[in-house]
């Protein structure tokens, strides 16, 4: 991805640091092993899951990135692209006669607090709605190609467009309408909710990703591939072969890996908010 000399972002809340001396924010106990073992589902907005874990005390800092350097590239980068999926998301609020709000995107180390509890790095990045904010561990970024053999900077520009679709869904209301339907609803019927949610949202990476390209020519041979490497990775199928030898599919929470990529790439390929209707994905 071409991304030296580009715009970023001033909603960065750069928290690099502050989860050091051991302490884990989510708090000990069964609910926060649970919580971390749910974290091998990257991506997932995990609000209910958090809301019951303790939340500490955490010093805020200014937004914007902490003076490391001018080799901190990995954070310079999740910068731009935050600042491209803003002016992106921006226009297309635009033309649809409304306003589009910018999340904030926090990076931390180890472990930090949100409005919807404690998070440690293990679990991966999410969003969170209730403070309309991005977390992101940057170690996650060196997982995902020793781990997941994702490799690339648009791997992980899929994995930042991906949370800011999560953050599009909540201004939408759509969030806020699937959570209503957690107490009335059985796990694994809930569960198809959370699949469809988690669809949209990579479909909304990949409607950034065919904007960013049309504007700003951003795109660069092999980044497509990176992305769908990342979204092969990640998908429910995939996670469970790999942690417990065999697939249960009413326990998927964010789609087979075959999904996760259609929906990318149909994101992609179409530009069209249209084509990925909630009630449409499957």
């Amino acid at each position: 991805m071409r991304w030296r000399g580009e715009r970023q972002s001033g909603n960065i809340e750069d928290h690099r640091g502050m989860g050091r001396g051991g302490k884990l924010a989510v708090g000990g106990g069964l609910g926060a092993i649970i919580v971390l073992v749910i974290g091998l589902l990257t991506g997932r907005d995990i609000s209910g899951l958090m809301q019951a874990l303790p939340s500490g005390q955490e010093t805020t800092v200014s937004p914007g990135l902490q003076e490391r350097g001018p080799d901190d590239s990995t954070a310079q980068f999740v910068s731009v692209v935050l600042a491209s999926t803003e002016d992106v998301w921006r226009e297309i609020f635009r033309k649809n006669n409304a306003r589009y709000e910018e999340p904030v995107l926090r990076m931390f180390e180890h472990a930090t607090n949100s409005a919807c509890g404690g998070a440690s790095s293990a679990m991966g990045p999410f969003y969170c709605p209730a403070d309309q904010k991005v977390y992101i561990d940057l170690s996650f970024c060196t997982e995902l190609r020793e781990r997941f053999n994702a490799p690339g900077n648009f791997a992980i520009a899929y994995v930042v467009a991906h949370e800011v679709g999560h953050h599009v869904q909540n201004l939408m209301g759509l969030s806020e309408q699937v959570q209503r339907q957690r107490s009335r609803l059985s796990e694994a019927e809930y569960n198809k909710l959370s699949v469809k949610q988690e669809l949209q949202a990579d479909f909304f990476a990949g409607l950034w990703a065919h904007h960013a390209q049309r504007s700003r020519n951003l795109i660069e041979p092999g980044d497509m591939e990176a992305a769908l490497r990342a979204a092969n990775a990640i998908g429910d199928d995939k996670l469970q072969q790999e942690a417990q030898g065999y697939i249960v599919p009413d326990a998927f929470t964010h789609g087979t890996s075959a999904q996760r990529m259609y929906w990318f790439r149909k994101g992609f390929e179409t530009g069209d908010l249209n084509q990925g209707k909630y009630q449409d994905i499957q």
